[in-house]
């Protein structure tokens, strides 16, 4: 079959056309939840949630708050931002992004002897507060992205805790395998603890190249 004669009044009629359906397209709209990991260099426009925005350009909203647990008794915790849950607000979210956990092995059991914080957040047969709070945040029709964790240099308080990421990590990978639209990303698929560079002061939190190159590797993951 011939294709129809494009004379160049045509052909700019239609180049004109859609180049308006790009620009009039909304931006994907993100939200993100979770602990310091997340809220790094929020002040400063810096954190992995809105580098991942600028990849994806996106409109990105960082609700992440410094010291927040996934499950937070407190009823102050949990208004001022410091339960992961409480972080989340309904909206038109098309990409929710979201990590956290840690916080509540260093509070909860000072990271030794864990294994009752862990089951109670994920259980080896998948049940637990974080596939419920997931499942409710699949219910807003939104996609949902859980970042794991990463190795880091220097452990801090964590000490003790890095078996227990390691497990609670997988077993949320295997949660993301078995839900549509749940997606889990490593960001320790681009962290190298032996790259000084990547890790802020302390040597837990991610540096602003770090967080760059976890924002950027979340952009290329929600892509794909």
């Amino acid at each position: 079959m011939r294709l129809p004669y494009l004379t160049p009044m045509r052909l700019l009629v239609l180049v004109f056309w859609m180049l308006a359906g790009a620009v009039s397209a909304e931006p994907l709209r993100v939200l993100a939840i979770g602990d310091s990991i997340l809220a790094w260099h929020k002040w400063t426009g810096r954190d992995i949630p809105s580098v991942m925005g600028d990849r994806l350009n996106a409109q990105v909203q960082n609700s992440a708050v410094a010291g927040a647990r996934f499950s937070n008794d407190s009823s102050f915790g949990r208004a001022t931002g410091f339960d992961v849950r409480a972080q989340y607000r309904a909206g038109a979210w098309d990409v929710i992004l979201i990590n956290g956990g840690a916080n509540d092995f260093l509070s909860d059991c000072r990271c030794s002897a864990c294994d009752a914080v862990l089951d109670g957040l994920i259980a080896p047969d998948l049940t637990g507060e974080v596939p419920a709070f997931l499942a409710r945040l699949r219910q807003s029709g939104a996609r949902v992205i859980w970042m794991g964790y990463y190795a880091s240099p220097r452990s801090g308080p964590f000490v003790g805790c890095r078996p227990y990421l390691v497990e609670y990590d997988a077993r949320l990978a295997r949660l993301a395998d078995a839900t549509p639209g749940l997606r889990f990303v490593d960001s320790e698929d681009v962290m190298d603890p032996s790259v000084r560079s990547q890790y802020a002061f302390d040597g837990i939190h991610p540096s602003p190249s770090g967080a760059r190159r976890i924002g950027t590797y979340l952009a290329q993951s929600l892509a794909r």
